[in-house]
């Protein structure tokens, strides 16, 4: 009663080739294929971009707020504003 046997099986795909005919059912097949081949290519192509960003240089960009190393002064004392210049 839980499975069917060999002639249930062919009765079901006889009455499917009947309703859509052979061709209509390699049509459908044709059309999946190139499905799936167009999302493994999509997905390929995807693969390269990502990993671009992950190679991403670690220069900060022009403009950005310093960090604590960038942000040290190298002023000599006559250029430092609490002293007199001498």
């Amino acid at each position: 009663m839980g499975s069917f046997s060999i002639w249930h099986w062919l009765v079901v795909l006889l009455v499917v080739l009947l309703l859509f005919g052979s061709g209509k059912i390699s049509g459908l097949m044709g059309d999946l294929a190139k499905g799936i081949k167009s999302f493994k290519a999509n997905m390929k192509e995807e693969e390269p971009d990502a990993s671009m960003e992950a190679q991403a240089p670690t220069a900060p960009p022009a403009g950005s707020i310093p960090g604590p190393a960038a942000a040290t002064s190298t002023a000599t004392p006559a250029q430092h504003p609490s002293r007199p210049a001498a």
